[in-house]
């Protein structure tokens, strides 16, 4: 394409892509999440959970295959953490998930963003790695919210289930935040 346009039909500096326009869809999403969850119509919750994962794979396709930007690479994980960390809050609220899970994660995120505005006031470069402690903690969070969701909303009765997994999200979460505190300790 000689006018520098993507298969997108925008220009490839364009900060609306279909890709980003997805990613927006998500972030719009987290008030209808919280709506459907202290509505008690965690039921649809859920399968608003599962089409944010779906939009999430898609979005990361849509960027991989045409082409990605700054804004969607910094609204991707913001869509992400903010449906996450949302879900958590409303589900405790509403006595599904245990409140110190909920206080857990979001401290755990709040010490970490913390961390880098410090850092980056002082004037140190920050250098966003994901660990594979992190991306573990991600999945568990993740299993665990999705989980929750499926059984109270549905009315499964899947014994166990939920009680490992908040044991499983509450040490990946405990062991992400503390890899990330000791890293930046030690210069890495």
């Amino acid at each position: 394409m000689v006018d520098g346009s993507s298969p997108q039909g925008k220009a490839s500096g364009s900060l609306v892509t279909l890709a980003n326009i997805v990613t927006f869809g998500r972030l719009c999403a987290v008030p209808l999440a919280f709506w459907l969850v202290v509505d008690h119509r965690i039921d649809l919750a859920f399968l608003l959970f599962v089409a944010a994962g779906l939009s999430d794979a898609l979005d990361g396709w849509l960027a991989r295959r045409y082409g990605g930007n700054a804004v969607g690479a910094l609204m991707d994980p913001v869509a992400d953490k903010a449906l996450l960390v949302t879900m958590y809050i409303t589900l405790a609220a509403v006595d599904v998930l245990p409140d110190w899970l909920a206080i857990l994660v979001v401290f755990r995120d709040l010490l970490i963003v913390g961390g880098i505005v410090v850092l980056a006031v002082l004037g140190h470069a920050v250098a966003i790695r994901p660990l594979f402690v992190s991306k573990l903690n991600t999945v568990m969070q993740i299993l665990l919210v999705a989980a929750t969701l499926l059984q109270s909303g549905f009315g499964l009765g899947l014994p166990g289930l939920t009680e490992v997994l908040i044991w499983c999200a509450a040490g990946t979460t405990l062991a992400s935040g503390g890899a990330y505190v000791w890293n930046t300790a030690k210069g890495e």
